[in-house]
């Protein structure tokens, strides 16, 4: 994972205000110090309630992925959200999608680099790439984020016109 942007490396405002706009707080982790709410532990981003909790060695696509997670909750499930951001597999696909989207407000991310950092990472879409299956197998991805309303939110958090998605 070495290609992979890190927070430290990134737009540091951007990310944060993206964060913000989609309602969650960030809490920055001191270096090597356990991240609070990390599912898969390491330097992966941690979720509790409205906070999301970041080191300097965080992938921003991990910070992305939960932020969109908590995006993609009702009140009810962020009341009670530790670690653990639950959900089924529309749910997941429909996160993946929303964070390649939200990758255009972030002017050192883009989707490009989104897809390369996520592929990297390991995710497994069944066309062999994170790009792939963007274009090609999200339908249900996208039905999803329009039912909740998430595709307009993505248009004005990325300024971006997205007519074609909706």
């Amino acid at each position: 994972m070495s290609n992979v942007l890190l927070y430290k490396d990134c737009n540091q405002p951007a990310l944060t205000a993206l964060l913000d706009a989609l309602g969650l707080q960030v809490q920055l982790v001191q270096a090597q110090q356990k991240i609070p709410g990390s599912f898969w532990g390491d330097e992966e981003a941690g979720l509790i309630k409205s906070t999301i909790y970041i080191r300097p060695d965080t992938p921003v696509h991990s910070a992305l992925h939960e932020a969109c997670h908590f995006a993609c909750m009702d009140d009810e499930r962020r009341a009670s959200l530790h670690t653990n951001a639950g959900g089924n597999s529309a749910e997941e696909n429909a996160v993946c999608y929303l964070q390649i989207l939200l990758s255009d407000a972030l002017p050192d991310v883009g989707r490009r680099k989104m897809f390369s950092d996520m592929d990297s990472w390991g995710y497994s879409f069944r066309l062999g790439s994170t790009e792939r299956w963007f274009s090609e197998d999200a339908n249900e991805a996208r039905l999803l984020l329009q039912q909740k309303g998430l595709l307009k939110l993505a248009d004005r958090l990325t300024h971006s016109d997205r007519s074609a998605f909706q």
